[in-house]
């Protein structure tokens, strides 16, 4: 599938791009794990059906040291026994964000992340879910496909 549009293309999409990114690196100086942040991610680009995002965010993960194993299960985490008890409750935040029109987030969801994680690492969480959320939209409304990106990439998006 090829691109409908450039958002480096337009001056205004440009900017926001980079202020997306520039706001993500607050979450990269968070006490909230790489990879988790990398699993939440890659998890919500799969719920979004988001070439370019599934393809950033597992090639990111594998660059941090994320095995193949756990990469693959990510979109089966329920059913699978390599996640910790601590990534399940940020994957099930990751689901349930994503999906706020279905029920929202749960009381056991949130008490799962409360559980696990502290209020700095909460709130990390939160702004993730939320920010990888509208980045999936923006590529997926475009048609950004995944398969060349390269890790580290991202890091030439500041102002």
């Amino acid at each position: 599938m090829e691109a409908r549009f450039n958002l480096f293309e337009s001056p205004t999409s440009t900017k926001v791009a980079k202020r997306f990114y520039n706001t993500s690196l607050a979450l990269e100086q968070s006490t909230l794990p790489k990879s988790v942040r990398e699993l939440v991610q890659l998890r919500v680009g799969q719920l979004n059906g988001c070439g370019l995002c599934v393809d950033a965010h597992a090639k990111e993960a594998a660059a941090a040291g994320e095995t193949a194993l756990r990469l693959n299960l990510v979109a089966v985490w329920r059913h699978s026994t390599v996640f910790t008890e601590a990534e399940q409750a940020a994957l099930a935040l990751a689901e349930e964000g994503t999906r706020l029109g279905d029920h929202g987030v749960s009381d056991e969801t949130w008490a799962g992340v409360r559980k696990h994680y502290d209020d700095d690492q909460v709130g990390a969480l939160v702004c993730l879910v939320a920010l990888i959320n509208a980045a999936t939209r923006m590529n997926v409304i475009v048609h950004n496909s995944g398969g060349s990106y390269e890790p580290g990439a991202f890091a030439v998006m500041t102002d």
